[in-house]
């Protein structure tokens, strides 16, 4: 898997898991080799009208996101 579909998986996966859409997102640590390992990122997602930022790390296993956590970080530095 590239950067590009980790990406794409985890911005997938915040949609339908929780609705969220998302405004922009950075990679922070790529760990993920084979499909396996956790990809870190930095994020600004959008729901229910309002627009929050998160550091938010993905657990992929075999090409699949089998768990996230997430912690908010604080001050705007996203896209109103």
């Amino acid at each position: 898997m590239t950067e590009a579909d980790l990406l794409s998986a985890a911005k997938r996966y915040l949609k339908e898991r929780y609705g969220e859409d998302t405004v922009a997102m950075t990679v922070t640590q790529n760990g993920v080799k084979d499909g396996t390992g956790v990809l870190a990122v930095d994020c600004t997602v959008r729901f229910g009208g309002e627009t929050s930022d998160w550091s938010k790390r993905f657990i992929f296993t075999r090409g699949r996101i089998t768990d996230m956590s997430a912690r908010r970080r604080e001050g705007r530095t996203g896209v109103p």
